[in-house]
């Protein structure tokens, strides 16, 4: 893969990648930190990529690494209130802000495949190599994410969101 052609696809995913870290790390310029990191790591390792055209699923698996990292280190810090619950003014990836409360109300393994999948539009085969989780458990969990997704949107209820 060329420099060029990197860099084109690159930025064809730039509102895809936005919305992955934003469905994790809840604000902005923690957002653009994991962005440029796997950007980066992409293009030192972009010759390892046996396929390019995987390099979506390639790329969004490395900025899924990069917010768990951020996670990690903003767990030692303490954070401004308003961003430890999510607040922030860019969060546009969901219009509906009924829907938008339900999925920051989610654990974060049923949010993630509900975004990768409904809103990125990543097969569940994509998904399964993106996260190194099996396809029949992917399964399950857009199961359970769109079962307490629904709960959530019906009734403004978190029961579920403990198990």
């Amino acid at each position: 893969m060329t420099d060029v052609d990197y860099m084109a696809r690159v930025q064809a995913m730039e509102r895809k990648l936005y919305r992955v870290a934003h469905a994790l790390l809840w604000n902005d310029a923690d957002c653009a930190d994991a962005i440029q990191e796997a950007v980066v790591k992409g293009w030192l390792k972009r010759e390892s990529l046996r396929n390019p055209e995987w390099l979506e699923t390639w790329l969004t698996r490395i900025l899924i690494n990069e917010c768990h990292n951020i996670q990690r280190k903003s767990r030692i810090k303490l954070l401004p209130l308003d961003e430890q619950i999510g607040l922030t003014d860019s969060s546009d990836f969901v219009e509906d802000v009924q829907l938008r409360d339900a999925l920051r109300r989610l654990p974060e393994k049923y949010r993630l495949v509900l975004i990768l999948h409904h809103l990125e539009g990543f097969s569940l085969d994509e998904m399964s190599d993106m996260l190194d989780v099996p396809v029949t458990r992917l399964k399950s969990r857009l199961h359970q994410a769109r079962s307490r997704l629904r709960v959530q949107l019906t009734t403004g209820d978190d029961a579920h969101e403990n198990a």
